[in-house]
């Protein structure tokens, strides 16, 4: 098995298709995957193995397709990374996968050339590096075979330090790949006709499995920009006619600020949203402006993104919906006994789509794992009809006079009101409480925040221990990335 070789039948069934849109260019899949082809040769001719980590620090781009495809058809291990990440993040991660090879931008080549031997990198990929993106793959054959490995061995090291803010690797098999792309494309009904826009990272798991291996499975075209700029991507939608949309929820928290936005996304067809839980209150706002379902999914970084899948024929709005094909899903109290549905505890997960564990790392592999179920850390619950319901992150958890908040649940009811555009829920340091309710709030524009009368309004919601002692209006909340709202930020004072 060899998830590359996705890349390969698309070629053979759809060669004339487009594969990929990049401004003013298109490629087909026969030329992308004859690029593929001719990297992973030349990759083999540098001294790269099969088992060997070469690295990709670079912004989305057709060269980091190709790079990409390359690594995994020569038997490689594709290890990915942000190219945003600073000097010292860079060195802590790449001194911890230890690539041969290892691809990037100009814009990082100083950085990279400064700290290459002292953790072994051998050639770096570089318009001004060893050698050339072009160059080398004018070193490479065009037919090229790729290369089969077993289903478990390690296909990509993907980092994440999820909110917790401590990189670790996790390693996905070309199994676990290959599970959660057949269901991205079965559950989300992808077709060769399809135009997937995708300016999330692909060094993330959600730009790069979810949107690059579902649409290259369905043989669709992918719509590509290096990074989310509102008009950019509005002007790109109606460009290109993409017909699908990925984003996280603070992005479509931005796009209803736009004037019009339903005949600006009239060709969409399909919305997803992950990375975070997305407020009841966003969906519906989008149902009403735009006529679109925003869908969503759990999952994570582990899990080779999709756990869960909120269908189409019956979708439950503030459900991240039910478990997706060979996946399981539990719901466990803090001992790791399974508890009864109805119940909030930790959401363990089993599948084929699972990481065997974290690089290098043994200790949190074994606390990441009750057997074989992975444990996620989030807090969730199950109804009745296996409907899967986010309450929130175990360690988001406020502890407040003896009684748990989460804070979810108070963000919630703050997003129904018309001065909230944006919110965090947080536990801060309280002397009395041992941690007291505050809220972090983006204004609306035209609106004003008045504490008294939220506290009113929550009040009449809420049990009183969950109500905010403190609100404090900020200009902009701290997120990764992805667009994953970075919560220690703001318990350690950085907002």
């Amino acid at each position: 098995m060899n998830v590359a070789a996705n890349l390969d039948q698309a070629a053979l069934h759809f060669p004339d298709r487009t594969a990929v849109i990049e401004e003013d260019s298109s490629t087909s899949y026969l030329l992308f995957n004859q690029d593929a082809n001719r990297i992973a040769s030349a990759l083999l001719r540098l001294g790269v193995e099969p088992g060997d980590h070469v690295g990709l620090c670079a912004h989305n781009s057709y060269p980091w397709l190709a790079f990409y495809f390359g690594v995994l058809k020569a038997g490689a291990v594709a290890v990915t990374f942000s190219h945003l990440l600073t000097k010292d993040e860079l060195y802590r991660t790449i001194t911890d996968c230890a690539p041969r090879v290892l691809y990037t931008t100009p814009e990082r080549l100083a950085d990279v050339t400064e700290l290459r031997e002292a953790v072994g990198v051998r050639q770096v990929v570089c318009e001004d590096g060893d050698i050339s993106f072009a160059a080398l793959a004018e070193q490479g054959d065009p037919d090229f075979k790729t290369i089969d490995r077993h289903r478990d061995a390690t296909a990509v090291i993907l980092y994440t330090g999820g909110t917790t803010g401590v990189p670790k690797g996790a390693m996905l098999s070309h199994q676990n790949i290959q599970t959660s792309v057949f269901n991205v494309a079965h559950y989300e009904r992808s077709s060769p006709e399809d135009r997937a826009l995708c300016f999330l990272p692909l060094s993330h798991v959600f730009g790069q499995i979810h949107i690059l291996g579902g649409t290259v499975l369905s043989g669709g075209s992918i719509v590509l920009l290096p990074s989310f700029d509102l008009d950019q991507v509005l002007e790109t939608i109606q460009r290109h006619q993409v017909t699908k949309f990925f984003a996280v929820p603070t992005i479509y928290i931005r796009l209803l600020r736009v004037p019009d936005i339903g005949e600006k996304m009239r060709s969409v067809r399909y919305c997803f949203s992950a990375a975070a839980s997305m407020a009841a209150e966003v969906v519906r706002e989008w149902k009403a402006q735009t006529g679109l379902d925003i869908y969503e999914s759990y999952g994570m970084t582990e899990s080779a993104t999709m756990v869960t899948y909120n269908h189409y024929y019956r979708h439950v709005i503030g459900s991240v919906g039910t478990p997706v094909n060979l996946v399981e899903v539990q719901i466990r109290d803090l001992e790791g006994n399974p508890l009864e549905q109805g119940l909030r505890g930790e959401i363990c997960i089993s599948g084929p789509n699972i990481t065997k564990g974290y690089l290098n790392n043994p200790e949190e592999t074994a606390s990441a794992f009750w057997g074989e179920w992975f444990r996620s850390g989030d807090i969730g619950v199950m109804d009745e009809d296996g409907y899967l319901f986010i309450v929130d992150r175990l360690k988001d958890m406020i502890i407040t006079g003896g009684e748990n908040v989460y804070p979810r649940e108070v963000e919630e009811v703050l997003y129904t009101r018309p001065e909230v555009l944006e919110c965090a829920v947080v536990g801060l340091p309280d002397d009395e409480y041992g941690e007291r309710v505050t809220a972090f709030i983006i204004q609306r524009e035209g609106h004003q925040v008045n504490p008294s009368t939220l506290k009113d309004f929550l009040k009449a919601r809420l049990a009183g221990f969950k109500v905010p002692k403190e609100f404090v209006v900020v200009e902009e909340l701290p997120k990764s990335s992805t667009g994953k709202l970075l919560k220690r930020e703001l318990r350690n004072g950085c907002h």
